[in-house]
């Protein structure tokens, strides 16, 4: 005989067991010197093996330009950031684990910011399309097409006493 309430904490727990795949995005300190990044991604990468975590695929950090300023405490002083060392590893790991290496993330002194998610095992960075150019040739004219519905004017040279008279009428208010 199965009881409701015990199937479902069977499901709980089978649930948990189960692997998932996971993507955390991180960005580290411009403080820390470009011979020690390694190290860095090193202790993250540590992290997920201690939580039983597999590696499926890294993007190497790079530094970028922050959309805006950071602030972090370093020595009990707040320091601005408008750069940052941006990097991705994803892994597969239990959902209880995920949590855990979370926590762990939180207490890395050479982390800005990181955000963990769950995703999917399959590459999903969209693929840059180059643009479709047309071939100009020297001796071709490029001439702006006229707008729907404008009339066309012949163009006739304007004098200098119309040119000032315009100006000074634009310009009175």
């Amino acid at each position: 005989m199965i009881h409701v309430g015990d199937e479902a904490a069977h499901t709980d727990t089978a649930e948990e067991r189960e692997a998932r795949i996971y993507e955390i995005g991180y960005m580290i300190t411009p403080i820390v010197k470009e011979d020690q990044i390694e190290k860095v991604v090193g202790s993250i990468r540590e992290e997920i093996e201690k939580v039983g975590g597999n590696f499926i695929a890294e993007g190497a950090p790079s530094l970028t330009k922050l959309a805006y300023a950071m602030m972090t405490r370093e020595d009990g002083k707040r320091i601005e950031h408008e750069r940052a060392y941006f990097g991705w590893i994803k892994f597969e790991t239990q959902s209880t684990a995920a949590e855990s290496f979370e926590q762990a993330l939180k207490h890395n002194a050479n982390i800005v910011r990181y955000i963990v998610f769950r995703t999917v095992r399959e590459d999903t960075r969209a693929k840059m399309k180059a643009p479709t150019l047309r071939e100009v040739r020297r001796t071709d004219t490029i001439r702006a097409a006229p707008r729907r519905g404008a009339q066309t004017e012949e163009k006739t040279p304007v004098s200098e006493k119309e040119l000032e008279k315009a100006l000074s009428d634009i310009t009175k208010e």
